[in-house]
């Protein structure tokens, strides 16, 4: 199996059928795990799989993309109330090696009823395209990362987003520059802060590119899980979840 066959069935074998063996076929004995919430190795994921199946959990997983070993899939989980609500939406990632699942970071978000857009936190554009520009895509959202993102230039912001077409996810913001400069306008009005501190992954395939990264949001230590899809050179839809990184944790590994 190809590495997306493989999350793809770890998945399916776990949040479908709940199905502890075929899991174990497909997690790595040492399974390191970053959800903050969850011991690592795979014995701790298919332990919890009875209690999930019996709470009625289902997954929907809306995206998919992959580059090299990671795997990016963008779900939604309803009657999640064991993961912390009765909705999530997650970006979840997975490292694949030999053909096991062998690591796995996640975000998890409550999406709201009424968003600032008008737009879901997991509807839009899907379909993966433009595989010839997958590395200058990647190569347009790491710019915009270092620039506007982690402020090193943040007035190149029409250097990197369309100024035409700004689809927006985040629940909180409206669509276009303009609901993004509100919203940034608002924080700043309130004295909140909102601060990209480290970028710790990118993954790109075609027109989509995944990025992970930490920070602060208030006065919390705060990860940042965005998807950014790009069209003739500039970022034209954004969805993402924003979670606060606990002070402690289930296991040892960190959140990244």
């Amino acid at each position: 199996m190809t590495p997306t066959e493989t999350v793809l069935s770890a998945l399916t074998a776990l949040f479908v059928n709940f199905d502890g063996e075929a899991a174990r076929d497909l997690l790595a004995p040492g399974y390191i795990q970053h959800n903050p919430n969850v011991p690592t190795g795979a014995e701790a994921v298919i332990g919890f799989l009875p209690a999930l199946k019996d709470s009625g959990f289902e997954a929907t997983t809306h995206r998919v993309i992959s580059e090299g070993d990671l795997i990016v899939t963008h779900n939604t989980y309803n009657n999640s109330q064991l993961l912390g609500a009765d909705s999530l939406v997650s970006f979840d990632v997975f490292r694949v090696e030999d053909g096991k699942v062998v690591e796995h970071w996640d975000n998890l978000q409550a999406p709201l009823a009424e968003t600032a857009s008008g737009r879901s936190m997991t509807d839009g554009t899907a379909t993966v395209t433009d595989l010839d520009k997958t590395a200058e895509n990647k190569a347009l959202v790491k710019g915009f990362v270092t620039d506007v993102l982690h402020g090193k230039a943040p007035e190149k912001i029409t250097d990197y987003i369309s100024t035409e077409t700004y689809m927006q996810h985040n629940p909180y913001v409206a669509d276009g520059l303009e609901g993004l400069g509100t919203f940034l306008a608002g924080l700043a009005e309130s004295g909140t802060t909102l601060a990209y501190t480290e970028t710790h992954m990118v993954v790109a395939q075609g027109n989509f590119v995944f990025t992970a990264s930490e920070g602060v949001f208030g006065d919390a230590p705060t990860a940042f899980f965005d998807l950014f899809r790009v069209e003739d050179g500039k970022i034209v839809e954004h969805w993402d979840t924003v979670e606060e990184i606990p002070a402690e944790m289930a296991h040892e590994n960190g959140k990244f």
